[in-house]
């Protein structure tokens, strides 16, 4: 069977980049076509517009990327009637030979931990409630609450990131702060290293991913030489102020392990000023291919 970062390498060199689409549908912001003129909508109505929305994303950008990125959040807060939707499209995206990353930052201790990732956590098993291929993992609660989600992926040859150094404006006031000469985000990626090492096998990358803000270019090169064996998921290009300039020091030997993310300059992209004008609200679709095209591009002049 192969590792979750070798089906990720194989889809990354079939479609020639490392661009990763984050599928964050929001009500409020849906083109009013999918909205279908409903005003006060019941979760179920909003649940079944987010599945086509994100469904008709998955049928743009599959030719184009290598993966997608479901934000878990959107969706729970409809209850049920959202998590179906989730799983539908996680589902809908894997028949399209993508790469599905589900965005839910579970994190927690000894048999809960294990619950999460018995849950998110398929690869190639078959086994879990969710299709996805790899899943954000919260570390904070300690090294210990990582085990069972690396056991698991390893087991089912799934994949995590863990969160590291995150794009949001307020990071450093805890990630910041020191013991020693050691910051907090520097000693979790050093645990994520080491557990690299310990399960990469003959690969030059392990199953244990690192989430990286294309906020914190600087910081950036200095945690990929300290995590030389670690793949990295990039949040914060594109509507976060990332440009590529900023995310070129994620990538390793080969232009190789990284994916760098948009989800709101991809998915909502006609309403930008540059596609807006262009393409107007009745031909979103056009927008987010023609936006999916421009990261790409832009991603390649690296």
């Amino acid at each position: 069977m192969s590792t979750y970062m070798t089906r990720l390498e194989d889809r990354i060199r079939l479609r020639g980049t490392s661009a990763l689409v984050g599928l964050d549908p929001r009500w409020d912001q849906l083109p009013s076509e999918i909205r279908n003129g409903n005003e006060a909508p019941e979760p179920g109505q909003i649940a079944k517009a987010f599945c086509r929305f994100c469904c008709e994303i998955v049928d743009i950008v599959s030719p184009l990327v290598p993966a997608v990125k479901p934000q878990v959040a959107f969706f729970e807060q409809l209850g049920p009637t959202g998590i179906a939707a989730l799983h539908q499209i996680m589902e809908y995206a894997r028949q399209q030979q993508l790469i599905v990353i589900a965005d839910a930052k579970r994190g927690d201790i000894g048999s809960t931990a294990a619950g999460y990732a018995d849950a998110w956590l398929d690869g190639t098993s078959s086994k879990a409630a969710f299709p996805s291929d790899a899943l954000t993992v919260n570390p904070y609660l300690g090294d210990d609450t990582l085990q069972p989600f690396v056991e698991t992926a390893v087991r089912r040859n799934a994949g995590i990131y863990v969160l590291v150094r995150t794009s949001n404006p307020g990071a450093g006031a805890f990630q910041n702060r020191r013991t020693g000469n050691t910051t907090v985000f520097e000693a979790v990626a050093d645990t994520v290293q080491e557990l690299n090492v310990i399960h990469r096998g003959d690969s030059q990358w392990g199953p244990v991913g690192a989430v990286v803000g294309a906020t914190w270019p600087q910081e950036m090169a200095a945690l990929r030489a300290r995590m030389p064996n670690t793949p990295f998921l990039v949040p914060g290009y594109g509507s976060q102020g990332g440009t590529a300039a900023d995310v070129a020091a994620a990538f390793g030997p080969c232009h190789g392990g990284a994916l760098i993310n948009s989800s709101r300059a991809i998915n909502f992209a006609w309403r930008r000023p540059k596609w807006k004008d262009q393409f107007g609200e009745e031909n979103w679709r056009d927008a987010v291919r023609a936006s999916t095209q421009e990261m790409i591009a832009d991603l390649d002049s690296i």
